[in-house]
């Protein structure tokens, strides 16, 4: 295999995605923010001259003195599941890849110029072939994306919030970007954990591999089925003390909660949206010119438009109930002051049948 290509199919027969899109796989909230990004006259020429401030070439260096680099002759095995994964995605040009000591389970991808991928010891000793397979499809995904060079700039930033915490009107300003950046990134990382899939190609592989991330190796004693009633009842339970609570606890994660991140991965599994890209109809690479930034921002909105509407949340089921009022009580007042339904009587009075009809949408 050279760095540019490759020599042989993958392990096992996968369906291979050539020419595939990013789009195709991220997260409606995702998607508009890098459509934007990427249509900025000059915005990767701006990030690349920042890479003389950021630490990337410290870490690079870091990761090369003092980590395990991936190769043919070094974690031979993960080596082929990068190249598999590179070849299903149709990423031209493999990722430097290393191996850290940690025992945390943990990747990343990150970098400005090209983006390197690093996993934890503690990961690969906790996952099967197949659920490190998705792994390393989630990090590529990341690096077709284009998601490196924000997560760089995210942990910049953060540490930079860290050195300044001692100047309160500069703390602000940058944990004011820093958290706008945490919100788009866990977007991102459902992102990612599509082209997990696409590569794997094993919907039960991700699930486990989420779930021991969550509960450690203990596969036997644990349920894929009963880890995503957890999800529900996280969304559905407590009251609106708890609705704060769960943002509180969000707002400092780059990453969204392990049972949450199950069952989006599961929903989306389940959707034409991923049957559409396993037949073979999806978004090519030499069309990201042309893409609308008007309706990738519209089917963001439309997205957490949704969310709101379907949500079990308390606090998001109040706002959809307060939007939802808000829409008839509007309604109620343009009524009355058009005089539309008050023909033929003295306009005075309840209406059954509008008050049927409220009650049948709500």
């Amino acid at each position: 295999m050279t760095e540019t290509g490759f020599e042989k199919a993958p392990a096992r027969d996968r369906r291979r995605f050539p020419g595939i899109s990013s789009r195709a796989y991220e997260h409606p909230a995702d998607r508009s923010a890098l459509v934007a990004l990427r249509r900025l006259t000059g915005f990767d020429t701006v990030f690349k001259a920042l890479s003389g401030l950021l630490p990337e070439r410290s870490l690079r260096l870091l990761f090369l003195s003092e980590s395990v680099r991936v190769g043919e002759t070094q974690f031979p095995h993960l080596h082929a599941m990068l190249r598999d994964a590179c070849y299903i995605l149709d990423l031209e040009k493999v990722p430097q890849m290393y191996v850290q000591q940690d025992p945390n389970p943990n990747a990343m991808c990150i970098g400005l110029d090209e983006p390197i991928i690093v996993v934890t010891t503690g990961l690969v000793e906790l996952l099967d072939e197949e659920e490190m397979r998705a792994v390393v499809g989630h990090e590529v995904g990341h690096a077709l994306s284009g998601h490196a060079v924000y997560r760089t700039i995210l942990l910049f930033l953060t540490n930079l919030a860290m050195k300044i915490a001692w100047i309160p009107l500069g703390n602000v300003a940058i944990m004011t970007i820093v958290t706008a950046l945490r919100e788009w990134f866990r977007k991102s990382e459902l992102s990612a954990d599509r082209a997990g899939l696409l590569v794997g190609q094993d919907v039960q592989a991700s699930m486990r591999g989420l779930m021991k991330i969550a509960g450690g190796n203990h596969l036997h004693e644990m349920n894929v089925d009963a880890f995503l009633a957890q999800a529900e009842e996280y969304e559905s339970a407590g009251d609106l003390r708890d609705s704060v609570l769960k943002i509180l606890n969000l707002l400092p994660r780059t990453h969204p909660f392990t049972t949450v991140r199950a069952a989006e991965l599961k929903k989306w599994a389940e959707s034409r949206d991923h049957q559409r890209i396993m037949d073979g109809h999806y978004p090519r690479r030499e069309d990201d010119k042309d893409t609308s930034v008007t309706d990738s921002f519209r089917q963001s909105a439309a997205h957490y438009a949704d969310t709101v509407r379907t949500s079990k949340d308390p606090l998001l089921k109040l706002v959809g109930d307060i939007a939802g009022g808000a829409g008839d009580l509007g309604g109620k007042l343009r009524d009355k002051f058009t005089g539309a339904g008050a023909g033929g009587g003295s306009g005075t009075g309840p209406r059954p049948e509008g008050k049927g009809g409220a009650t049948e949408q709500g």
